[in-house]
């Protein structure tokens, strides 16, 4: 059964909240070592972030096609940051999770544990009538992920893992303000590969019927 710690931060800046990671990765970890076990300290951020874009190790800094003064203009800032992947977008409407878990408690790999987050949206959207799926040679959620065409990315998924706790999660677009993509290629995709549940029901979602689901989810998957 899950023993996830869910913290609501709400609104909350990006590089605060990736400080805030790093001190609860190194709380699990200070934890596994002192009780010479995998640790069942095991924590759950939920945030909305102001405009940011963020760039992962393995990222191209050619997919943000924003800089200087045009990203203060939009409100926007960005980091170069420590999980794996491309570039992505994170906003107001935008729901992203933290888990900072240790996988070894779990009994899974790093694979695993993103099948895992990845099944546990797609069970979130599902609620919607939205039908998710993987993308093959992709990370995340999308949407008619085997079309050629049609396939749209309705959520993000970047994790750093250190001696096997993990930090950085998803990023699901619920009421997302889509136009914010249009300065990146998202992931290295184009920006109408990306889609929120709003745009797809045409109506406002709210947020916290949303993460009472996601915590539903994961409960369920882990």
């Amino acid at each position: 059964m899950a023993n996830f710690n869910y913290i609501d931060v709400g609104l909350k800046d990006y590089k605060e909240c990736w400080d805030y990671q790093e001190d609860l990765l190194k709380d699990v970890s200070d934890d596994k070592r002192a009780i010479k076990k995998p640790s069942g300290k095991n924590h759950f951020l939920l945030v909305e972030h102001p405009h940011v874009y963020t760039l992962g190790k393995s990222g191209d800094e050619n997919n943000l096609l924003a800089h200087g003064d045009f990203l203060k203009k939009i409100e926007a800032t960005f980091y170069k940051i420590n999980r794996g992947g491309d570039i992505t977008y994170h906003g107001p409407g935008q729901l992203v999770g933290y888990p900072i878990i240790d996988l070894e408690y779990y009994k899974i790999g790093v694979r695993e544990y993103i099948e895992k987050m990845e099944d546990a949206v797609i069970d979130t959207i599902a609620e919607y009538g939205l039908t998710g799926g993987r993308k093959e040679g992709a990370t995340g959620v999308w949407l008619n992920a085997d079309h050629k065409v049609r396939a749209r990315k309705i959520c993000a998924i970047g994790v750093r893992v250190s001696r096997f706790v993990t930090m950085h999660g998803f990023a699901l677009n619920v009421n997302t303000d889509m136009r914010y993509f249009n300065y990146i290629n998202p992931c290295g995709f184009s920006s109408s590969d990306v889609t929120s549940i709003q745009q797809e029901l045409e109506k406002e979602i709210p947020m916290d019927e949303v993460k009472k689901l996601v915590k539903e989810k994961f409960n369920t998957i882990f």
